[in-house]
């Protein structure tokens, strides 16, 4: 669904809104500067804002249920020490395809685990910009809406935990949203959501390191499992490990990897993150060689966000079709475009590796004593697909 698409279908909402009598106000502004960051920043300078004292947040796409409110704030309104309450995400369009099935499987692992983890044992998580109400005098003591990265949301999480505020996760509060369906809106998507908190680590860890207002273990829990192992450490190891290392054994057969090092460790760690969604569960070797080709775009825009370099600072929002939405203005929304430019589609790091992998395959079935090369040819085969962008839906990405 494009910008414009989604504004007029808000101003409508709006304009329904008041017509029964209802205090609500549609508000833009005629200006990108600190991109999101910045529309949130502008957005709380309002006057009627000074009369509230909490502040939902939902991206175009979300669409809560009508008792959202009625199950987040009170949590806000019993605890004074509560700074935000989010919920989960569901997805609309997880069947749409392939590639919004294996998204699916991630982001439910991410959810039911990493968000649940964080906030149940430190009352700490990253907030992920969307489905959740924030006490305002929270967001306003911590700084307010920084555009220093492109994870103003995370940004924001971590600067109110440095004050003392306390994070609540709710795994049984289900929004509905919309999984992208194109490649191009995915690759943008996930360099925003590698790149950006990298730079943020870079830029926080210090501050993280000198808080009085955070106890020892919940420092390490933010600096080591939070970001160090989970943002980057994670990116890096799959790319390096699978993708480079594990491959260049076979072109050197005195170098051994230990079996639970190559497969029973991955594979435990594989069938936990499947949990998160078992109706998926059949589709777990797909998902593997899906992600390990993602692991080379995150781990460049990892060290992009880790020295600044590059495109640091890119924002281009991500692409929604708004097949969640049954409304007569989307089907006014031009048809997809299927002949998309051969050079728009491919991406040449990734047929690189690829072609780095198919020649590791055929030099173990030629030369080689082991069973490595299936492994490799279907690992390269995933990179070839990506490499060609010949997965999910073609969809022009529009800038924020």
């Amino acid at each position: 669904m494009t910008p414009l698409i989604q504004l007029e279908l808000v101003k409508k909402e709006c304009e329904r809104w008041s017509k029964e009598g209802v205090n609500i106000t549609f508000e833009i502004r005629d200006n990108r500067k600190g991109y999101k960051a910045g529309a949130l920043r502008e957005g709380m300078k309002h006057s009627y804002v000074k009369q509230c004292d909490y502040v939902a947040i939902f991206d175009a796409d979300f669409q809560p249920e009508p008792d959202f409110l009625f199950r987040t704030v009170p949590f806000l309104i019993h605890n004074p020490k509560l700074a935000l309450v989010q919920g989960r995400w569901e997805f609309v369009n997880a069947g749409q395809c392939m590639m919004t099935r294996l998204q699916e499987m991630s982001l439910s692992y991410h959810f039911m685990v990493e968000q649940q983890v964080g906030s149940s044992t430190f009352a700490f998580f990253g907030f992920n910009g969307t489905a959740g109400v924030w006490r305002i005098s929270a967001l306003n003591e911590s700084g307010g809406w920084n555009d220093q990265t492109t994870v103003e949301d995370m940004d924001l999480a971590v600067r109110a935990t440095l004050r003392g505020w306390k994070l609540l996760y709710l795994d049984d509060l289900k929004v509905k949203s919309e999984l992208p369906c194109s490649f191009n809106a995915l690759r943008s998507q996930q360099h925003r959501w590698t790149c950006g908190p990298a730079n943020l680590f870079r830029k926080m860890a210090g501050q993280i390191i000198r808080s009085e207002n955070v106890s020892l273990w919940k420092k390490l829990y933010m600096l080591y499992s939070f970001f160090f192992m989970r943002k980057l450490v994670a990116h890096i190891l799959s790319f390096c490990f699978y993708c480079v290392i594990l491959p260049a054994t076979v072109l050197f057969p005195e170098v051994t990897v230990p079996k639970w090092a190559a497969f029973y460790l991955p594979s435990l760690i594989t069938l936990l993150i499947a949990l998160g969604r078992l109706r998926s569960i059949h589709l777990l070797a797909f998902w593997v060689l899906f992600e390990n080709a993602m692991s080379l775009l995150r781990t460049k825009a990892l060290v992009m966000g880790l020295f600044e370099t590059g495109r640091v600072q890119e924002w281009v929002v991500t692409e929604k079709l708004g097949d969640g939405l049954k409304t007569k203005l989307i089907a006014q929304e031009p048809k997809e475009e299927h002949h998309v430019r051969f050079r728009d589609r491919v991406h040449l790091l990734e047929l690189l590796v690829g072609v780095y992998l198919l020649f590791c395959g055929c030099y173990d079935i030629i030369y080689g004593k082991r069973t490595l090369f299936l492994y490799l040819l279907l690992q390269s085969s995933g990179f070839f697909v990506v490499g060609f962008g010949f997965v999910g839906k073609y969809v022009a990405a529009a800038s924020y």
